[in-house]
């Protein structure tokens, strides 16, 4: 195509040369054909309650050298498997294996993983539906199942 029409009835044109258009933008695609939705474990929910399979240590990206504890979350509505972080100092202590989580979205860029952890786009929140912050700040006692 070459110039935009510019007559008295060039309104369809001009509506149809847009529509057109717009598929060269990618944001658009993601959302129209719903990609986000279809690749994401959470299926588009914010937070997903899961089983606790085990509990890992990353490596942290270059320039740092730590071991960032994780755990290997089941999820419940669908059976993914995901790697979700433990935020905090001594948060792995309060989860053991076979807990019941809530994780939800890390907060990375266009829901990416956030700063040095490869890979990693979600975080412990709750810990058999008790909060994990009120439990690392003495607040609560670990329930027993």
């Amino acid at each position: 195509m070459g110039k935009k029409a510019r007559g008295l009835f060039a309104g369809k044109r001009l509506r149809n040369r847009r529509k057109e258009g717009r598929w060269h933008y990618g944001p658009y695609i993601r959302r129209i054909l719903r990609m986000k939705a279809r690749s994401d474990p959470l299926e588009g929910a914010s937070q997903a309650k899961g089983i606790v399979i085990e509990k890992v240590q990353l490596e942290a990206k270059q320039p740092n050298s730590a071991m960032r504890k994780c755990v290997r979350v089941q999820l419940i509505k669908n059976g993914k498997q995901v790697t979700a972080f433990c935020p905090r100092d001594g948060a792995t202590k309060m989860i053991d294996e076979h807990d019941e989580v809530i994780i939800e979205c890390i907060g990375g860029a266009m829901g990416k993983s956030k700063g040095d952890i490869p890979g990693v786009r979600w975080q412990v929140i709750k810990v058999n539906d008790q909060s994990l912050d009120a439990l690392l700040k003495g607040r609560i006692e670990k329930a027993r199942k």
